[in-house]
């Protein structure tokens, strides 16, 4: 059948994966509104703030087999010194001709732009979701978590892509997580946690303890309000309170996790489409779920050494255990992060997927 490229169907872009996965790969789709929200110009702050983007799918046929979005993050490259595009969301069939058909639409883009590299998976920015699978394609992944096929990292490298900046992602077994340090002195700390009827006092602080604790981190662009709502606005929906808080020091916040439960299973039961039987759907995870998924977490750089890293996980995961789940997954760490390796490790916590980074000079 014909390949060809098309730009800017976005309900081709939401269904490309289903068409380029079998169900073995494990990939779990955000759900279809999310989707077109990102892709939206007049609701994504990212897009709102300057930053232009493309997106394409391929198709062989009348079906979309893959697809790929190309965007500049303005904001990183001011901060970094960089001259870079960023593409992310690429899914594709094991169709060697429509992965290279759509890296180099992505590539135009990048030199269009006179920028000196391509760089992703980024989806859409590394305050999002970032990296592509490059092991532990057999383990089952948690919401946020990247997914993709065996074969993307061999079609990024047969178009003159090196992959750099690995990634770990991790769970822990409840049964099995061991305490990593003495707990918080109650007499000066306490676990404010995060309730609708608080959602956007706790949400603002969380926002600024992630940006004062993130910020020497490589990548990492503060967030502002709009975009930090943008990204996180609809968790009031689906937070357990039992699983996240902001962490106070004689009423100063000072640290902040936020963990909520996995969404895959009803992710996939509703193929991430509002239908008919969605509240069913819901209603049966809600009364089932024994999987978390710890979003991100912070302290203060002012409380950095201080141990309240280790005791805030400890009381978040007796917290969660408690709460009846059985495990805990988190997104991603990166390699050359080796004080939040060993804080998994000393939780006897297990690797779960491998994932890097892939660049492409652009000559």
């Amino acid at each position: 059948m014909t390949l060809t490229l098309r730009e800017g169907d976005r309900q081709a872009f939401f269904e490309a994966p289903f068409h380029a996965y079998s169900p073995a790969i494990g990939y779990v789709s955000p759900m279809r509104g999310d989707i077109e929200r990102m892709l939206d110009p007049a609701k994504n702050p990212l897009w709102r703030a300057g930053n232009p983007f493309r997106f394409w799918t391929a198709h062989r046929g009348d079906a979309p087999v893959g697809r790929i979005i190309a965007h500049l993050h303005r904001q990183s490259n001011e901060r970094w010194g960089w001259s870079r595009a960023q593409f992310g969301f690429f899914d594709c069939a094991n169709d060697p001709e429509a992965g290279r058909m759509l890296l180099d639409a992505a590539e135009g883009f990048a030199r269009d732009q006179g920028m000196d590299e391509l760089v992703g998976n980024f989806n859409l920015t590394a305050m999002q979701q970032c990296g592509v699978m490059t092991g532990g394609f057999d383990q089952t992944a948690y919401t946020d978590m990247i997914v993709g096929a065996p074969w993307l990292p061999d079609m990024l490298e047969a178009s003159g892509f090196a992959r750099f900046f690995p990634m770990t992602t991790f769970e822990i077994d409840l049964a099995k997580a061991t305490p990593a340090s003495a707990p918080l002195d109650p007499a000066h700390f306490t676990f404010a946690p995060i309730r609708k009827s608080t959602f956007p006092q706790r949400m603002e602080e969380a926002r600024l303890l992630l940006n004062d604790g993130f910020h020497d981190n490589p990548m990492f662009v503060p967030l502002t309000a709009e975009e930090f709502q943008f990204q996180a606005g609809e968790l009031s929906t689906i937070l357990d309170p039992r699983l996240s808080s902001v962490v106070k020091r004689d009423g100063e916040p000072v640290g902040v996790i936020i963990a909520i439960p996995d969404l895959n299973g009803f992710l996939k039961a509703t193929r991430s489409r509002i239908g008919l039987a969605t509240p069913w759907h819901f209603l049966r995870y809600r009364m089932n779920r024994k999987r978390a998924v710890i979003i991100f977490y912070s302290v203060a750089r002012a409380a950095h050494g201080q141990g309240i890293m280790s005791a805030m996980l400890a009381e978040t995961l007796a917290r969660v255990r408690a709460a009846g789940y059985d495990t805990v997954g988190g997104t991603w760490i990166a390699d050359e992060n080796p004080a939040s390796l060993r804080q998994v490790e000393k939780m006897n916590g297990r690797w779960l997927h491998k994932l890097h980074l892939f660049r492409k000079v652009l000559a």
